[in-house]
């Protein structure tokens, strides 16, 4: 089976854009439309023609290109049905799935930043587009969302196999580092990877993607129940959600 294929590209001012194309059918998704200048231009330089958006949730910096785009090349929209989202075509919701160029796309449904966010699986290809439930080394500010319910989505997120591609919405990363290893300081993991980032934020390299087994090893907002951290936050007894709403709320104010 021929795999499909990923372009990575800026937009805005830290967005991410992603291209997701399959070479036998033509079919093209751009996961979200941030912004359409740099969607057009990945597209011209891959050769290849937008066929559909997948969006993740409603903010303006994920769906401001969704109308441009679809008055230019027709694109099918697919995103959250508890969400209004511009041009939409389709409304899934958490347990849908859909076919991607003859590949099942499940949808995850990850209320805590929105309360109708959703991200994409492609159990097949194991990949993942969490956009701004899940980033590297952390997790999107709760907006609409309580703290238990965005611990019961990156739980979800979290079971999903290790090996997971993941492809998320933002180049937080840098600053994301040097707030985890002020709560999990004795993670010898997190440590080599805060240097690993370093590296590649000087030299103007992309932090994405990650792995889930990447991040359930160093990324505080999935550890909740690691006992160090727990220990480090005083927060033995808490539960699993208490420990991540202490982390969220120390990260707000980092």
């Amino acid at each position: 089976m021929t795999p499909l294929e990923i372009d990575l590209f800026p937009c805005r001012s830290d967005n991410f854009g992603v291209l997701l194309h399959d070479p036998v059918t033509g079919a093209t998704a751009s996961i979200d439309a941030p912004e359409e200048k740099p969607i057009l231009d990945a597209l011209a330089r891959r050769g290849w023609t937008l066929s559909h958006i997948f969006t993740t949730h409603h903010h303006n910096d994920h769906v401001e290109a969704n109308l441009a785009l679809k008055d230019r090349f027709g694109v099918t929209i697919i995103g959250p049905a508890r969400e209004t989202i511009p041009g939409i075509d389709r409304k899934v919701d958490g347990g849908d799935s859909f076919d991607f160029a003859g590949k099942p796309v499940e949808v995850i449904l990850t209320p805590g930043h929105t309360a109708g966010h959703i991200c994409f699986h492609l159990p097949g290809e194991r990949l993942l587009f969490a956009a701004d439930t899940l980033f590297a080394l952390g997790c999107g500010r709760l907006f609409e969302g309580s703290p238990a319910e965005m611990w019961d989505s990156l739980s979800k997120l979290a079971a999903l196999p290790e090996e997971t591609t993941v492809y998320f919405g933002h180049e937080y990363t840098l600053s994301n580092a040097r707030f985890a290893i002020t709560v999990d300081p004795d993670n010898a993991a997190l440590a080599s990877r805060v240097a690993e980032i370093e590296s590649l934020r000087a030299a103007g390299a992309f932090t994405a993607p990650t792995t889930i087994g990447l991040e359930k090893a160093t990324n505080p907002f999935l550890r909740a129940a690691d006992p160090a951290i727990r220990r480090h936050l005083r927060m033995e007894k808490a539960s699993d959600a208490e420990v991540f709403a202490e982390i969220r709320a120390r990260k707000d104010r980092f």
